[in-house]
């Protein structure tokens, strides 16, 4: 009887051991470089910042509310043919479902996925909230058009990035570094202000921008156990 207890109390106490506590919700915020993929085929940069926050199911799985706001610009009135620029100054509310490497795979004894365990992909829905400020209607001679300096419209996120880990000094892993770039798909025609009617100018693409962003989040809130550790070994 003593031995099947003992065995019993060794495997419970194993399987304690073998999980780790970890943060359920997270904040972060951090900034970065858009990008324009639009109608005009210039391409320009303009710069954003964005906040989160996040529930975490599992130290890699997550789900979450992401704001940015920024500029997306594109065109420019000397080298377009039709003397086109746009400057957006929008904004954006996302709902982002994210799964990591660490979830999928056993970087227990594996130095390689123990350091990536950490990357992730992404999608989710939203809108985007466009304001085309500087928006340059072109030459007499363009052909028709239609001009949207207003107007909302939705977005889908493709999220690929990474995650870094730091632990504190009673070794919970609250401070995470991103690295992240995010493609932007808009089902409309108002994030470059421009809806093109004619044959010639027609594409059936929808506008894309890109951001690209670093920041830090920050673990806190309830505890959730994980089979899997942050531990490195």
């Amino acid at each position: 009887m003593k031995i099947i207890l003992t065995s019993i109390f060794l495997a419970c106490s194993f399987y304690v051991t073998a999980q780790s506590s970890f943060h359920k919700i997270s904040f972060g915020a951090g900034a970065g470089i858009t990008r324009s993929y639009a109608d005009l085929p210039e391409k320009n940069n303009a710069a954003a910042v964005y906040g989160t926050v996040d529930y975490q199911f599992t130290p890699f799985i997550s789900l979450g509310l992401e704001v940015q706001q920024g500029q997306i610009k594109g065109g420019q009135n000397e080298v377009d043919p039709y003397g086109r620029r746009f400057k957006n100054d929008y904004r954006a509310i996302t709902l982002n479902g994210k799964l990591a490497l660490g979830s999928i795979v056993d970087y227990k004894n594996n130095p390689l996925f123990n350091h990536i365990k950490g990357l992730y992909v992404g999608t989710g829905f939203g809108f985007i909230q466009n304001r085309v400020n500087e928006l340059l209607r072109g030459i007499e001679n363009a052909p028709e058009q239609v001009y949207i300096p207003y107007n909302k419209e939705p977005v889908i996120p493709l999220n690929i990035g990474m995650n870094y880990f730091f632990p504190d000094r009673y070794g919970q892993y609250r401070l995470v570094a991103n690295i992240n770039l995010q493609s932007n798909i808009t089902i409309g025609e108002g994030m470059d202000g421009y809806d093109i009617t004619t044959v010639t100018f027609r594409n059936g693409k929808p506008d894309i921008y890109s951001f690209f962003s670093l920041g830090i989040k920050y673990n806190f809130g309830p505890l959730g156990l994980s089979q899997k550790t942050f531990k490195k070994y």
